[in-house]
């Protein structure tokens, strides 16, 4: 398989994982800078390096997308076009147009495209997911649901910070990709979306704080917070149920372990927080510690592996990526002429 791109997503979110999934082989990656070809040999020996992507498709069957997000639609349809299955970064494109593109491509061509939506396998969100199943919470009411940093100095030569709209930079892109999915997974697609979009930063891009109000049947509502100027975090997550809540102040912490150089495979377990980490159960005054299920970002490349291997079904559907793009179009909509937009 290729990976294209070596950055931030390929070297840490992408090309641990693959390595680690004995159904998958890591064979090219895909990178013009010396310095991350270098690191990509080191981490993976007899890995091949190619400058171009599309060069380096012949003899593969499978291409990931890890590349600045401009690059994920033509990547995409490139690969779909020569016959390979494709799995994309989030977000699946930069428009939910090129991304419905490229989801008739996939059908078109019968290949696979799977969207890189790894925070469906965060500790807390599995555990929420684990109180909502077993009736713990109840039914949900409300889900408060939060990606905020304290950055106050942007990155100006990063593309994420760029204001071209083709670039595809900015918060809402891609924090808002992680906080749209999991409730797009958890409850389906919204109903109505209203919106805060902000730059709070000079030269920090099209945006850098952001709120999104999800209203979804039933009468379930996601208020949903990124930012990058959050002095206080606030909880990470805070979900209110008929019977319960479910609060936790804590951000899964796979990035951080693999960031200190932790990999899956290594032999220590994987993704398990420890108990100074867990959420609570709270129904009043009554607060009980929950353990956290571990994170489980590996289960994402097992998932393609069977997928493409076994004829199973993807880890994550790319109807879903193409909700999400339009849930976040609708919010900057929403942002501009301060109204509630309909879906």
């Amino acid at each position: 398989m290729i990976l294209a791109g070596y950055g931030l997503a390929g070297e840490f979110f992408h090309a641990p994982f693959i390595a680690a999934e004995p159904g998958l082989e890591l064979t090219t990656v895909v990178t013009r800078d010396p310095d991350r070809a270098a690191r990509a040999r080191a981490a993976h020996p007899g890995v091949r390096i190619a400058a171009d992507a599309q060069a380096a498709m012949p003899g593969h069957d499978l291409l990931v997308v890890a590349a600045a997000n401009r690059a994920h639609h033509p990547l995409a349809a490139a690969g779909l076009g020569a016959g390979l299955h494709v799995v994309v970064d989030k977000p699946l494109a930069v428009t939910a147009a090129e991304a419905a593109e490229l989801q008739e491509l996939a059908r078109w061509r019968e290949r696979l495209l799977i969207p890189f939506h790894n925070r469906r396998w965060d500790a807390e969100f599995l555990t929420l997911r684990r109180l909502l199943g077993d009736g713990t919470l109840g039914d949900p009411v409300r889900i408060e649901s939060r990606f905020c940093r304290w950055r106050p100095d942007p990155r100006p030569a990063s593309w994420r910070e760029s204001a071209d709209p083709a670039d595809g930079g900015g918060l809402l892109l891609d924090l808002g990709s992680h906080l749209v999915d999991q409730c797009v997974a958890l409850l389906g697609a919204p109903m109505s979306v209203y919106a805060e979009v902000d730059r709070r930063r000079p030269g920090a891009g099209p945006d850098d704080d952001v709120f999104i109000a999800l209203g979804h049947h039933g009468g379930v509502r996601a208020h949903l917070w990124a930012s990058a100027f959050a002095a206080d975090a606030g909880p990470r997550l805070r979900v209110l149920g008929t019977r319960a809540a479910y609060v936790n102040p804590f951000l899964d912490g796979q990035e951080d372990a693999l960031r200190a150089g932790a990999r899956p495979g290594d032999g220590a377990p994987w993704g398990v927080e420890p108990e100074s980490r867990w959420g609570e159960v709270v129904a009043g005054d009554a607060r009980t510690p929950v353990p956290s299920e571990p994170g489980a970002w590996p289960a994402f490349y097992a998932g393609v592996a069977a997928a493409v291997r076994d004829g199973a079904p993807p880890p994550v559907d790319a109807a879903d990526a193409v909700t999400v793009l339009r849930v976040l179009e609708a919010a900057r909509t929403s942002a501009a002429q301060s109204a509630i937009v309909r879906l």
